[in-house]
């Protein structure tokens, strides 16, 4: 009995395909950084302003209270040796100018000015330092770039981040993926013609290799992401971010690993009960 519907799994992973498409860019689209107007006069003011001005706005705008007078930390984080704000001084300004977490957005209450003299201010104080100081032209050249804080929110995947159109193209992507995945697997394991009856399992060397291999993976991937969990744990305790994107590979991975060697144990470790297609069969596989 020949099958009818080994075609349909792929059109559903293909339509699922675009519909990832643009998802991406009406994302991308959303939070895209603005374009950074450099000033002549703000740049040239710099140099001379940042010394004075940013230790006066770093006290008066009140950061003193959160990340100590000598930058040492406490409600927020600590910003003496940050490597990571060293490696990306834009970020520094990105967080003054909008804000995360506890933080607020000093976009609108301070000066373009201020806000470059406080980020330089940080740059430079504590055992910090960067080559250049931070002006509009070395954040207008790092626009190119995924703010760091956007690439956090997307693993996330917050909710707040999300809207409409993006929720119902990734519930709808995925509702397609799983009709094609199941479609394509339900092809491989039975074929592409349905016998009626018991199969025998068709075990055979490489198949034998093939979930041992799975199966190593997946405890291999189990122990990561309980080493992950433990190092993530730490960082709480330390005031860190934690390594969001590494446990959701982890454990993907488990799943997917799991997942391989089940359709293994289905089509080479397993005798097939007797198949019997009906129209009105749940779904047209």
């Amino acid at each position: 009995m020949e099958r009818n519907d080994a075609v349909m799994p792929w059109v559903a992973i293909v339509c699922a395909a675009i519909m990832w498409i643009i998802l991406l860019f009406l994302f991308n689209k959303e939070t895209a950084p603005e374009p950074v107007v450099v000033d002549p006069a703000v740049v040239a003011s710099i140099n001379q302003e940042w010394p004075t001005l940013g230790k006066q706005v770093f006290t008066s705008a009140g950061c003193v209270g959160c990340h100590g007078a000598e930058g040492q930390g406490g409600a927020g984080p600590k910003l003496a040796g940050n490597e990571k704000i060293l490696k990306d001084p834009v970020y520094v300004y990105t967080i003054v100018t909008k804000g995360k977490g506890g933080m607020p957005a000093f976009g609108d209450k301070l000066s373009e000015k201020e806000i470059y003299a406080v980020a330089n201010y940080v740059l430079h104080s504590w055992g910090n330092s960067i080559p250049e100081p931070l002006t509009p032209a070395t954040v207008a050249a790092g626009q190119t770039k995924v703010d760091p804080a956007v690439l956090k929110n997307r693993s996330r995947f917050v909710p707040e981040d999300i809207k409409l159109p993006e929720i119902f193209l990734a519930t709808f992507v995925m509702v397609l993926l799983t009709y094609g995945l199941i479609g394509l697997y339900s092809v491989w394991a039975e074929g592409t013609e349905l016998h009626p009856g018991i199969h025998k399992a068709r075990s055979t060397p490489l198949a034998m290799t093939a979930m041992v291999v799975t199966l190593a993976l997946s405890l291999l991937f189990s122990v990561l992401f309980v080493r992950q969990m433990v190092a993530d744990y730490a960082a709480w305790a330390n005031k860190e971010m934690p390594s969001v994107t590494a446990e959701g590979f982890y454990a993907a991975m488990i799943l997917f690993t799991i997942a391989v060697a089940i359709g293994l144990y289905k089509k080479f470790f397993m005798d097939d009960e007797v198949l019997v297609e009906d129209a009105s069969g749940e779904f047209p596989w």
